[in-house]
């Protein structure tokens, strides 16, 4: 159990949380949600105890086991894989180190020998003798191979990091868990593990992140963070997005019905007041008028971009492009081979890979950027491709120019009005616009990334991993926009709802060739006679 008593948290004149009352309970898991900058990472850093709030208090159940995922990737550089997972539980690694030490003692005394026997029985209460196991079997769920178990973490790539982290988190079933977007840098079927796990979890999760078939697997509860509160619904990520949706609506509605009757009435006052015959008649109106209390909507911190890419310089024709055995090697690795396929128009097609640099290499070659490849490829002639980069650090690298015209260099049209709408549709407004581009965070950057494409009309989208960096926000704006986008796309994403509601087509390339499938995301993952055909083109066991 949480009890989250008034709290708050303020630094100087703003205040992130005002009076916050909220209870957690066992068996639950919680999505914690909200807008860029609501205090969602902030507010599990209060229960962590890693922040102090301002005023209030937290407070967990008696003997309740905390366990956090560490954004620290360094903290335990010099620390072998395996030890790090067990250190999840500190209170069995602290029992494990001190046990050790009075067995290599030289001095061995009948006081350590009682000692070591409350120890051993502390141990095989925690079932420490299964640790090891039990952290190698975590460890390879998360895909990080048994032949890494025994290396320091800093012997590992960022990706396997984070699966360490992630795996000492989940360790020895702490009865609080809390996750920080635990699904950065992992693959599909690595999510889809987890989903399962938290699925089955019966203590208490905590989790944010912005993919929302995530949330919808795990959680069973939505904590809303807006307003400087925190409210608390039943039910999973859609099920929340829904009904707020239709309750925004429903105000929005009676609101304007109210607004009608006001202006109405304002309207017989100001016509009618100052005529004898009708004063009676206009001071009832009056009254009614001072009767009528408009429900004033408050503004969520939430805002939706608009992504649209509707307007294309010209309708595609039917010949969309035609690859023919297209292949790609980095130092030796092949990253792909006798890649050929040609597209229909209008079809979504979700470019999957186990390696992410395959699906870069190959946007690249296609957009141009890359000339060192084996094979051909044509677009047809009516084609004008977008691209939209995984990596766009080269976009503002060395740059430091203001919005506008860091848009502007991309734009044909220079007039400040016409690059502000683009600017506007992606939530930069006012000064916002006239932010130096060197200063920007990923998100922000990724929207512009997106003004820009968006500006070049493509009537072919070529997306890399574009949820990047987006808050739940933009994740459903540039959702809506794909599926609404009558034009053909090529696009990868790790998030599960974005390739299930938009592809049509499946191009997996792995480094011996391409499987090619005509159907929807879930029914490739769940396929089992894809499943035999990629673990032959990977060459792993069925």
């Amino acid at each position: 159990m949480i009890s989250i008593s008034n709290l708050s948290l303020r630094y100087g004149k703003r205040v992130l949380f005002e009076d916050v009352n909220v209870r957690f309970n066992e068996g639950n898991c919680y999505g914690i949600i909200g807008a860029n900058g609501a205090g969602k990472s902030t507010f599990l850093k209060i229960i962590s105890g890693e922040i102090d709030p301002t005023t209030g208090k937290v407070e967990i159940g008696k003997n309740e086991r905390m366990s956090v995922l560490k954004q620290n990737h360094y903290e335990y550089d010099e620390v072998p894989v395996l030890e790090a997972v067990i250190r999840g539980n500190s209170v069995l690694y602290d029992v494990m180190k001190a046990k050790d030490a009075i067995y290599a003692k030289e001095d061995f005394t009948e006081e350590d020998g009682l000692k070591a026997g409350e120890l051993e029985a502390q141990f095989a209460e925690m079932d420490g003798w299964n640790a090891e196991s039990d952290a190698a079997n975590m460890l390879s769920s998360l895909g990080v191979k048994e032949e890494f178990h025994d290396k320091l973490v800093k012997e590992l790539d960022g990706n396997q990091k984070v699966r360490v982290l992630l795996a000492q988190a989940l360790f020895g079933k702490p009865d609080i868990l809390l996750l920080d977007e635990p699904t950065n840098d992992l693959d599909l079927e690595t999510i889809a593990w987890l989903e399962n796990f938290l699925a089955d979890y019966d203590k208490i999760v905590l989790v944010v992140s912005h993919d929302r078939h995530f949330l919808d697997t795990v959680c069973t509860h939505v904590a809303d963070i807006d307003f400087g509160k925190i409210q608390v619904f039943t039910g999973n990520y859609s099920f929340w997005y829904e009904s707020s949706q239709l309750l925004l609506k429903q105000r929005s509605d009676a609101n304007r019905k109210a607004e009608d009757k006001v202006a109405e009435l304002k309207e017989f006052i100001a016509r009618f007041s100052a005529n004898a015959s009708k004063s009676k008649q206009a001071t009832s109106r009056k009254k009614a008028l001072d009767k009528i209390k408009l429900d004033d909507m408050k503004v969520s911190n939430r805002k939706y971009p608009a992504i649209l890419f509707n307007v294309q310089v010209r309708e595609a024709g039917d010949q969309i492009i035609d690859v023919k055995g297209l292949g790609k090697t980095v130092n030796g690795e092949v990253l792909f081979k006798d890649i050929s396929f040609d597209l229909k128009r209008g079809q979504k097609v979700a470019v999957l890979s186990s390696n992410g640099l395959a699906t870069s290499a190959f946007y690249k070659i296609l957009s141009g950027e890359d000339q060192d490849f084996e094979g051909v490829f044509k677009w047809g002639i009516t084609i004008t491709p977008a691209y939209l980069p995984n990596d766009n650090t080269e976009y503002f690298q060395g740059k430091d120019n203001n919005l506008i015209d860091w848009l502007r260099q991309y734009s044909e049209e220079k007039d400040e009005t016409f690059i502000r709408g683009f600017l506007g549709r992606m939530l930069f407004s006012g000064e916002e616009t006239l932010k130096q581009s060197s200063v920007l965070s990923g998100g922000e950057k990724m929207r512009c990334m997106l003004s820009r494409m968006m500006m070049q009309k493509g009537n072919v989208l070529m997306l890399d991993e574009p949820t990047n960096h987006l808050d739940l926000e933009s994740i459903t704006a540039l959702n809506n926009g794909m599926k609404d986008f009558k034009g053909t796309i090529l696009f990868t994403t790790r998030d599960h709802e974005l390739a299930q509601t938009v592809a049509d087509r499946i191009l997996e390339i792995t480094p011996n060739g391409l499987i090619d499938k005509e159907m929807s995301f879930d029914e490739y993952m769940t396929s089992d006679r894809v499943k035999v055909q990629r673990a032959e083109m990977y060459g792993i066991p069925v």
